[in-house]
Order: structure tokens, then sequence, then C-alpha cells
């Protein structure tokens, strides 16, 4: 419980106690005082340093813009610039959701440089890229998925393939959109062999691949799916999503493949 001090209506909180409530490390709000950032209300008399409710605020607004990877001196001339809070949140939110957006994008896009690296396939040119800005985007988003798979499966998959975004981004948004059915049908307890979850996979993931190029069957597909389910890095990337995905992905994949002949 926190043992927050009480100033007429206002409540005013140790630096141990905005620890606690925002997971903000007491060292990092030390620094945030030190550079002027985030200043405490006041000092109590035995040396604490306490804040209230602006000063949670501020924290919030600071919080927000260190989830865009916004510098720090940064972030205190942007707070500084936008006195209003209303103003500062709004102009956050718009930042964060376009982040979102390009977290889904490249979602989608490493799900389908999986299915390509699994059938030992070069991508296409112009699928590659789709949904960066840019190259050099790409290339830092997908170093680390790419630096996995050459030390584990000697496959480089951006290896001579040049920068196509608008190509990619198609093709990510649909894996974005695929993944979050089957998360959204484990949630709610469909079952894996069910139609519903069979049409996804058919109408919404299979349909699209081959209506774009690319030769995928219900058997490659499941091929690709316990693929995902035994590979520690995949695996992960799936269960990050929405735990039990990849196991969900892997039983919904066969199961569509046996009944599909």
């Amino acid at each position: 419980m926190l043992v927050a001090e009480r100033k007429g209506m206002h409540m005013l909180y140790t630096v141990k106690e905005v620890s606690e409530l925002s997971k903000v490390t007491v060292k990092t709000l030390h620094h945030y005082h030190k550079i002027g950032l985030l200043l405490p209300s006041r000092i109590s008399e035995a040396g604490y340093r306490l804040y209230g409710e602006k000063e949670l605020e501020r924290l919030q607004q600071i919080l927000f813009y260190r989830e865009l990877d916004i510098p720090l001196e940064n972030i205190k001339r942007l707070l500084g610039e936008e006195p209003e809070r209303s103003l500062i949140l709004t102009r956050q939110k718009e930042l964060l959701l376009a982040r979102k957006e390009r977290l889904e994008q490249l979602i989608r896009t490493i799900e389908r440089s999986l299915v390509h690296a699994v059938k030992g396939e070069r991508m296409e040119t112009k699928e590659l890229f789709r949904g960066f800005a840019d190259a050099e985007e790409w290339g830092q988003a997908l170093s680390e998925q790419n630096r996995y798979l050459k030390e584990k499966y000697d496959y480089d998959m951006l290896e001579n393939n040049p920068i196509e975004p608008e190509a990619l981004n198609e093709e990510a948004r649909e894996a974005v959109r695929f993944l979050k059915g089957m998360a959204g049908a484990l949630k709610k307890g469909v079952k894996h062999s069910g139609e519903e979850v069979g049409s996804l996979i058919r109408q919404k993931h299979i349909e699209f691949l081959t209506a774009h190029g690319h030769d995928t069957t219900p058997a490659s597909f499941a091929a690709t799916a316990r693929f995902f389910l035994n590979d520690d890095f995949h695996r992960g990337m799936l269960e990050a999503q929405q735990t039990g995905l990849a196991y969900y992905l892997c039983s919904a994949a066969e199961s569509f493949a046996a009944q599909s002949g």
C-alpha cells in the first residue's frame, strides 16, 4: 500500500512510490530530476522528493515519448513547446498509432519472410521490403531475424534482394490480419479444426497468398506452421502476440491440410 502524504486534498508520493506506480526505477527518476525533465513538487523536511498529480501526468507523457524512442533532451523540449496536456496527448496518440501501423506492417512482412525461409526460397524482389518507408528501415528491422536465420539455417533472406516497400506492405498487412484473426479465435475458444478457423486459413490467407503469386498449399502452410512451433525464435514471436498461438496455429493448419486431402 502506498504511504502517500496528504497535502490538503492532494496526494504527494515519494520517489519510491512513484517508481512502484510507474515501473520506472528510482535511479531513472533521480536522473530525470537531475536533468530538469521531471522535478518533484517539493522536497520534504526529511529530504524526500515528493511528487503530485501534475508530476505524475508529466511522467506519463515522458513515458509515451520514450515508447517512441525520442531522446530525453528532445522530450524536454517537446514538453516545453506543448504546455497543454491535451495537445501533448493528442500528438502522442498520433505518433503511437503511426508506430502501431509500422509494427503491424513489420509483423506481416516477417510472417511472409518466414514462409519463404522454411521453404528455402528467395522472395521476389517486389515482395521483400514492402511496408517500410525505405531500404534502411527495412534492413534494420529485419536484421535480427536475418542474422538468426543465417546462423541457424545458413539462409540469408536479404541477400541480393533490392527493396520495394509497397509490395511488402500489402502482404505485411495481410499477415497481421490473419494472425489477429487466429489469436481472436483462440481467445474465444473456437475449435482449431472447425469451419470458422478453416475459412480463416483458406479465405483470409492461403487464397490471398495464391492470388499474389505464391504457390501456397494447405500442406506447405501446415509445414510452415510446424516449423514456427518447433523453432524457438519463431515460436516466441507468435507466443508474444498471444499465449498458445503457435500451438493453436500449428494444430489448425495441420487439421486444415488433412481435411483438404
